[in-house]
């Protein structure tokens, strides 16, 4: 069954993103004509940068990503978190580091962020149910996105809605939460390895109908998610 979903990167974001990188790299990104469908855009410390697509790639330019490459892009982001991760003022783009073994960044991955809607109206009856859910699938198949899209739609029912922001991927960078989730809250993480604990004070603290969280990888997390449950929150 086909799903209806609008994707979209509104312009000013996609300028705030096309803006950190340096002139040569900005410029053969504008000329590719299919721009909207770059998913990232990968620099690599000696190496030519390229623009991936889902399954394709090009080189932007035939010189060889510097040190000023990198120092430029990250002059332009806010600091890294815990997890490599960093980000865009209100944009969902989504960028994450590769560092040597004296913790220089020597590659970035630059993810193209983008809000999709209608992902969600093939399970909008089990979203609304108020059951617990659990999404799975390989990175890239666009779990993060429905998750945004479910705390949109939940929060415009006029649902109590807490996401718990590890990365700020769901609610995009900075302190003003992008407008992609609707009126649900936001609340970062600042040590991913702390996540679980951020889950539970949602709970304790903001009295949530529902909590959003981006990825459970460990066994307090999924203890925690289990808490939740338990306490009546899908």
């Amino acid at each position: 069954m086909a799903v209806n979903a609008e994707s979209f990167v509104p312009n000013w974001e996609l300028t705030q993103l096309l803006d950190i990188f340096p002139l040569p790299i900005r410029q053969a990104l504008v000329r590719l004509p299919n721009i909207d469908s770059v998913i990232e855009v990968v620099l690599d410390l000696g190496r030519r940068p390229e623009a991936r697509f889902e399954d394709d790639f090009v080189f932007l330019t035939d010189n060889p990503v510097t040190h000023e490459d990198m120092a430029a892009v990250v002059s332009h982001l806010s600091p890294f978190g815990g997890d490599n991760r960093a980000g865009i003022e209100q944009t969902l783009h989504r960028l994450s580091a590769i560092r040597n073994r004296s913790g220089n960044i020597v590659g970035l991955t630059c993810r193209v962020g983008r809000a999709v809607y209608g992902t969600i109206d093939i399970i909008l009856d089990v979203i609304r149910s108020g059951k617990s859910i659990c999404l799975l699938g390989r990175p890239g198949v666009g779990k993060t996105t429905m998750l945004r899209e479910c705390a949109r739609v939940l929060s415009e029912d006029r649902k109590r809605v807490v996401i718990v922001d590890t990365s700020n991927e769901i609610a995009g960078d900075g302190d003003v939460p992008h407008p992609g989730i609707g009126h649900a809250r936001r609340m970062p993480v600042t040590i991913p390895s702390q996540q679980h604990s951020v889950m539970i004070e949602a709970v304790e603290n903001h009295m949530p109908q529902v909590i959003v969280i981006d990825e459970i990888g460990t066994e307090a997390e999924a203890m925690a998610a289990r808490t939740i449950a338990e306490r009546g929150v899908q």
